[in-house]
């Protein structure tokens, strides 16, 4: 690796992340500074870890569910109404 470069799999180390996860955050650009060489990714020894904007509070739990609710809801409310 090119000095002051480190891979993914030691960054993955580093940050207690899994290497796939690592990938996705190059891939979307999220880790400043880091690039592919080639078919590897180099990332800046210094690189910050990004936070993690991942939905993590349960608000879309069971979304599919309460979709369903809603369009049934929907669904009554318009019969009710006179034409």
């Amino acid at each position: 690796m090119i000095k002051g470069y480190v891979s993914i799999k030691e960054v993955a180390e580093k940050w207690g992340l899994t290497p796939r996860r690592v990938q996705v955050l190059c891939v979307n650009g999220r880790i400043k500074g880091a690039g592919k060489i080639g078919g590897v990714w180099a990332i800046p020894v210094d690189a910050q870890r990004p936070s993690d904007k991942r939905v993590t509070t349960g608000e879309y739990r069971n979304w599919r569910k309460n979709r369903e609710r809603v369009s049934r809801s929907m669904k009554r409310s318009s019969h009710d109404e006179p034409l």
